[in-house]
């Protein structure tokens, strides 16, 4: 069965609303709760080299820590865009466009150099 964008939001909004959270959960928050989660996920793979990231997610364990710290960010972007009426699938393909703009593959291929430095 495919899960659209919109049935995530709804699913995070009645665990939200289920628990009465909307009066935490401005704009603010929301937007800290991204960066704590991300800064958590990344936490995973500090000092790591990339033979011992890529081993993390060949561990059960880790892995699952990893998709919970994955999940974690997508919950709070989810709960940001269901707030504060974001659309994320308009705003993804309009970011994806600046991007292509900013990036051409003709100059970006292969690279890994800011478009300013193109």
């Amino acid at each position: 069965m495919a899960v659209t964008i919109d049935d995530l939001k709804d699913k995070v909004r009645e665990f939200c609303e289920a628990r009465d959270w909307d009066q935490f959960h401005g704009p603010k928050d929301l937007a800290i709760g991204v960066s704590t989660e991300a800064a958590e996920l990344l936490e995973h793979f500090r000092f790591q080299s990339d033979e011992q990231a890529l081993a993390l997610l060949s561990d059960p364990h880790s892995r699952e820590e990893i998709e919970d710290e994955l999940a974690d960010v997508l919950f709070f972007v989810l709960r940001f865009s269901q707030r504060f009426n974001v659309d994320l699938n308009t705003a993804l393909m309009r970011k994806i466009e600046k991007s292509e703009r900013k990036y051409p593959v003709e100059k970006a291929k292969g690279k890994n150099t800011k478009y300013t430095k193109l």
